[in-house]
């Protein structure tokens, strides 16, 4: 996420909507136009979220940017927000500068949209989100267990951003070595590789810890000489180089319960408002891009005070 992708985003949709924070993804193009009428929305029961058609939400998209050929879009999911009463669809606005990963909020009666993060509220906002991740977590983890810090990382084997977070992540560690920390699969269903390296993360870390954070590292610097084509090949090699047995990881990453396991990572990011890589949490606190590790170290050590002072 970057200050030139608020300012062009909030430039594009200043005539309708807020402006959005943005995060980099790589999307498939939709074409900038619409082909359908834009759909009603029917009155909604109390209690009950209406969502927008995906041919609505095209039709709003075009009025926004059709002026510009250029302006691609895809819709992700349109879905029940955590706000209730609200939907949220989950789109890929793609410029010249690039693709970025935004949400909307939409109103039930269809009038209304807005853009951008939805905060937790309160005198401990973070809590609830931190519960969840004790919970659900289930990726490779290093440190102490029982650390008054969790860090939990969820990322993206072909994300470009996710490999230049890790070098922060690793300082961050190296600083600071009571967190514990955890690395959670994420693929975003626009990179053609992805879920096969998230298969092969989450079988190279039951086979053991050390093998796993070596296969991250050596994947992350692969990255641009990995293809669609290749990645079972390229996968397997880097498994062996890093201490794992390829052919079994190879065998381990195509069976039903390892996709189980790798979509249920990813159900528990979306529970979370995750909708990009890399997204860290801190103590449940969310901090979605790649942040520096001056930043992530602050944070962690302010939780640490946070979690002295409450006992």
């Amino acid at each position: 996420m970057t200050r030139m992708h608020r300012t062009w985003l909030a430039t594009l949709l200043l005539s309708g909507i807020a402006a959005a924070q943005t995060k980099p993804v790589h999307p498939a193009a939709h074409p900038a136009k619409s082909t359908a009428k834009d759909a009603a929305i029917a009155p909604a029961a109390a209690g009950t979220t209406v969502l927008p058609s995906e041919d609505t939400v095209n039709s709003f998209l075009f009025q926004m940017f059709g002026y510009d050929p250029t302006i691609t879009w895809k819709v992700n999911e349109i879905r029940p927000s955590e706000i209730p009463g609200l939907a949220e669809v989950a789109v890929v606005i793609t410029n010249q500068q690039g693709p970025n990963a935004n949400r909307l909020l939409v109103s039930s009666d269809g009038k209304h949209a807005i853009t951008g993060d939805v905060l937790p509220f309160g005198a401990k906002p973070f809590d609830e989100t931190r519960a969840k991740l004790e919970k659900g977590v289930s990726g490779p983890a290093k440190g102490p267990a029982k650390a008054v810090v969790t860090v939990v990382e969820f990322s993206d084997m072909q994300c470009p951003h996710c490999a230049k977070a890790a070098p922060a992540i690793e300082q961050l560690l190296a600083l600071e070595p009571e967190v514990h920390f955890v690395f959670q699969n994420f693929p975003l269903p626009l990179h053609n590789w992805a879920e096969k390296g998230a298969a092969y993360v989450d079988c190279v870390g039951r086979g053991g810890n050390d093998a796993v954070w070596k296969f991250i590292q050596k994947t992350f610097e692969e990255q641009a000489n990995i293809t669609e084509a290749n990645a079972g090949e390229k996968l397997k090699a880097i498994a062996t180089a890093s201490g794992a047995n390829g052919d079994e990881v190879a065998a381990c990453a195509v069976k039903p319960d390892t996709k189980a396991r790798v979509e249920a990572s990813v159900a528990l990011g979306k529970s979370l408002g995750v909708n990009s890589t890399p997204t860290v949490f801190i103590n449940g606190r969310a901090l979605p891009g790649a942040a520096p590790v001056d930043l992530l170290r602050k944070i962690v050590e302010f939780q640490a005070n946070q979690e002295k002072a409450d006992k």
